[in-house]
């Protein structure tokens, strides 16, 4: 029989130089918190209703508070025209009374 020669290995044969140790797997990861989601969901939600009140509740407030000066204006001004003639009058009656 044919005897086959051993083969012989090529000159550079790449060979392990070191061990490698396999790690442990990694944590799984956890299971959706519907809890937990559901309460950042509230916060967002609660933190941009609290945005959007406080404009329009500021925005209200500008409104009333201009309609309350235009409708206390027409009664300023007579009280404001009342207290200066009066003033006035006083004013006048105390100069002509007193002695020159």
């Amino acid at each position: 029989m044919n005897q086959v020669p051993p083969r012989v290995p090529p000159r550079f044969v790449p060979t392990l130089t070191e061990v490698v140790q396999v790690t442990a797997p990694a944590a799984p990861t956890p299971a959706f918190d519907a809890l937990a989601f559901e309460e950042q969901l509230v916060h967002r939600v609660m933190q941009r209703v609290d945005a959007l009140l406080e404009q329009r509740v500021q925005q209200a407030v500008a409104h009333v508070i201009e309609e309350q000066t235009r409708s206390l204006l027409p009664r300023l001004r007579e009280e404001l025209d009342s207290v200066v003639r009066g003033s006035v009058s006083e004013a006048l009656a105390q100069e002509l009374a007193s002695p020159r």
